[in-house]
């Protein structure tokens, strides 16, 4: 008896660790990302997922983009790239469709639905710090822009400048792919490059800032950090998930709390993971964080002042197939 009593206490020991357990998950998970805001606006398709989570330190806007299977035909993520600066919602107007749409089953208009902003550039000469590669060519080579090559305090890190994380889209035979990897990883067999953004550092698997050349320590201590990675900020991420979706993420800061709001490089990474995503890397963020969407631009980036509108250089475009009158796809 003496026994049986033993292992049945155990028993609702275990039962009761177990809820509490999962209760506590329950509970950190929805702190981390709150259920979305009831001003959702709905896609005329329903497989596009547009959220906003307000959290205690920032607003958080995703976008789940399905691009397998019969999506490929219907919705392309593509890069955009402006000869100057411009607001992201004029990059939408400029680019309205991709060079390589007829590579595409299905015929027809293309227009841009979202956009969000894209690699680095510089601030001085205007010209971009990240590759960029539309239709099989190479838009932007950091290597063109002097002030990035002939800088002297970036030499020691101008091999792993160059060697960035990348967003790509792969044409594989009549498939369509999209991957996450360093800018001189070859293609896989039987796959032509298409389109590539750089972008950096990757944040999933696992956060890699010191071998893309974002952070550096001497002697224990921090000499090199442009992305503030520990501090608080507005942030933009792509990450694409275990089913091959795409996920956009822009973190935006708090009105009126400009120096106490945003989010960390890791954060970012476990937000990303927390989303589904399993690969993900960083975008331009800080003032350059934006995201637009059926029409309307949301930033980032806060001051005393208001919201900082900051004209960017690239972009990723979500584009659509508009449906033919006498179409059936769906």
């Amino acid at each position: 008896m003496r026994k049986i009593w033993l292992l049945m206490t155990l028993t609702a020991l275990g039962i009761l660790l177990f809820f509490t357990s999962h209760r506590w998950l329950a509970i950190r998970s929805s702190a981390v990302l709150p259920s979305p805001s009831s001003a959702v606006r709905r896609s005329p398709d329903p497989a596009i997922r547009y959220e906003s989570h307000s959290l205690p330190q920032s607003v958080v806007y995703t976008l789940l983009i399905p691009v397998q299977g019969r999506a490929q035909d219907r919705y392309i993520v593509t890069p955009a790239l402006s000869p100057e600066l411009d607001s992201l919602a004029g990059l939408t107007q400029k680019y309205p469709a991709p060079p390589g749409a007829t590579l595409l089953s299905q015929p027809g208009k293309w227009h841009t639905i979202a956009a969000l902003n894209g690699g680095f550039f510089d601030p001085v000469n205007h010209k971009s710090t990240s590759h960029v590669t539309l239709q099989g060519k190479q838009l932007a080579d950091p290597r063109l822009n002097q002030r990035l090559i002939q800088n002297p305090h970036l030499a020691p890190y101008l091999d792993k400048i160059l060697n960035r994380s990348e967003f790509r889209r792969y044409q594989c035979g009549q498939t369509v792919r999209y991957n996450i990897v360093l800018h001189r990883e070859p293609p896989p067999p039987g796959c032509q490059l298409r389109d590539a953004l750089g972008g950096g550092p990757r944040l999933l698997p696992q956060v890699s800032s010191a071998p893309e050349g974002f952070l550096a320590y001497a002697n224990g201590e921090v000499i090199r950090d442009p992305l503030r990675s520990s501090q608080l900020d507005a942030r933009t991420a792509v990450g694409i998930t275990r089913d091959r979706s795409i996920i956009w993420v822009m973190v935006a800061q708090k009105p009126g709390a400009p120096d106490t709001s945003g989010m960390s490089l890791q954060g970012l990474a476990e937000l990303m993971q927390t989303l589904g995503a399993e690969k993900a890397m960083n975008l331009d963020g800080g003032s350059s964080s934006a995201f637009f969407y059926q029409g309307e631009t949301f930033y980032g980036k806060v001051k005393e002042a208001g919201q900082v509108r900051r004209p960017v250089k690239s972009a990723l475009l979500l584009q659509e197939l508009a449906k033919p009158a006498n179409s059936s796809f769906k």
